[in-house]
């Protein structure tokens, strides 16, 4: 399955009530997502294995790729379509090792250009930089400079560069005018009353930089 830009969900375990879990995310998808991670720090592994299989029942459904974040063997164990790669994770080579050729692999890069670049060498299918604006998601994280995600968007050919980090409808279009391929989010969806209807406004701004962009090729 590819990966496109556009719209990248990640689930939030504060977030997303868990015996609301799965028609939550469900509706969010609902509205537009191109891509779904399920993000569970220090869950057990059962309940991860259990919740990434609903998941995975949804994603199938609308024709998107499920992300596990940084562990390939639960990626492996739950059926996933690939796995997200942290600095503190094992690399891109241990991650294809487990989950083969055909799996999706993202790499986080943080505001490092060097590190995206090398994940682009690597074997990446998509990278994520950020965060461009202050999130309740990673309090305390250095910012990253529009200026280094235009850098990414130029450098980094041929996998989509998604931008993450306090990104909501009212600031998506700075953030996408930089010539990133998509945005990541979590609040800004999951922190909503109505995520469909969340999701969709974010997914109607990404579609109109999609487009635009396509039609420059």
């Amino acid at each position: 399955m590819k990966v496109r830009g556009g719209l990248y969900l990640i689930t939030d375990q504060k977030l997303i009530p868990r015996e609301r879990f799965a028609e939550t995310v469900e509706a969010a998808v609902r509205g537009g997502a191109s891509i779904l991670q399920l993000r569970e720090k220090d869950t057990p592994h059962d309940e991860v294995i259990g919740l990434g299989k609903k998941l995975l029942g949804i994603t199938r459904r609308y024709g998107i790729p499920l992300i596990i974040n940084d562990s390939p063997e639960l990626a492996a164990e739950i059926g996933a379509d690939g796995v997200h790669l942290g600095e503190e994770d094992n690399g891109i080579s241990h991650a294809r090792s487990i989950l083969g050729g055909d799996a999706i692999i993202g790499v986080s890069c943080y505001g490092k250009m060097e590190r995206g670049l090398a994940a682009l060498a690597g074997g990446a299918d998509y990278v994520a930089f950020g965060t461009p604006y202050n999130t309740p998601t990673k309090p305390g994280r250095t910012l990253t400079p529009f200026k280094v995600l235009r850098e990414a968007a130029a450098r980094i050919k041929g996998i989509p560069v998604f931008a993450i980090g306090g990104i909501t409808a009212e600031n998506a279009d700075d953030v996408l005018d930089t010539g990133v391929s998509g945005i990541a989010v979590i609040t800004s969806v999951f922190g909503d009353a109505d995520p469909e209807k969340a999701a969709r406004e974010l997914c109607l701004i990404a579609e109109k930089y999609t487009k635009a962009s396509d039609s420059d090729r």
